[in-house]
């Protein structure tokens, strides 16, 4: 990834940032190149991916926004680092096939592992893991500490081109996933970093990490 272009767009309105991601798939696509790696955050707002299921959203006093990526609902915040890889999958990456979706979500999630052991934190990507709305198991696709969810994935991709992404919980919110089931699970089962190692986490710290770890394996 050291070809990509990396951009931070700070605390940025979530429609604001939607619209400048198109606008770099299309640029991507359009020039063919491999694409551009952004870091931002949001004011408070709750997406609604293609996977939503009624109930999912029931009390939550904010922003609700439908958007076209995989996933169910997913809370953005200021608490978070949110993560958009505008990556052109038609670019093969240490030793991945063109185009290879799956291969690219594990690969993100691996990112955040490293990270997140450099904190001492054990995390693991992909999961199997109980719904408690349907009391039943399936692979969960995010990052996890435990029975705990610390970041979210979903993803879009037009013309071979990534965009949405994830959302990294860092420090606590107690007013985040309160009204709705992230992810279809409780918003007990949602955690943040600060929460895991009881006190506060550095944001451009944390980026830089991540940052540097997303060079090496995507």
């Amino acid at each position: 990834m050291a070809d990509l272009t990396f951009q931070d767009w700070g605390l940025i309105d979530y429609d604001v940032a939607l619209k400048k991601q198109l606008e770099l798939v299309e640029k991507v696509h359009s020039e063919n190149l491999p694409g551009y790696l952004v870091f931002c955050s949001h004011p408070p707002v709750v997406t609604l991916g293609r996977a939503t299921k009624e109930g999912d959203v029931f009390a939550w006093n904010g922003r609700v926004v439908e958007v076209s990526r995989g996933g169910r609902a997913t809370y953005h915040g200021p608490s978070q680092l949110i993560v958009y890889p505008i990556l052109n999958l038609t670019f093969a990456r240490k030793g991945r096939k063109d185009r290879e979706i799956v291969g690219y979500l594990r690969a993100l999630e691996d990112a955040i592992v490293d990270v997140l052991k450099s904190y001492d934190v054990q995390a693991q990507g992909k999961s199997l893991h109980k719904n408690p709305q349907t009391d039943s198991e399936a692979d969960e696709t995010g990052v996890w500490v435990g029975n705990h969810k610390i970041a979210s994935l979903g993803v879009g991709v037009r013309k071979w081109v990534t965009f949405h992404g994830a959302a990294i919980n860092l420090n606590y919110d107690p007013k985040a996933f309160v009204g709705m089931n992230p992810c279809g699970f409780t918003t007990e089962t949602m955690v943040s970093l600060e929460q895991v190692l009881q006190s506060p986490v550095d944001l451009k710290q944390f980026s830089e990490k991540l940052k540097m770890r997303l060079i090496q394996v995507l």
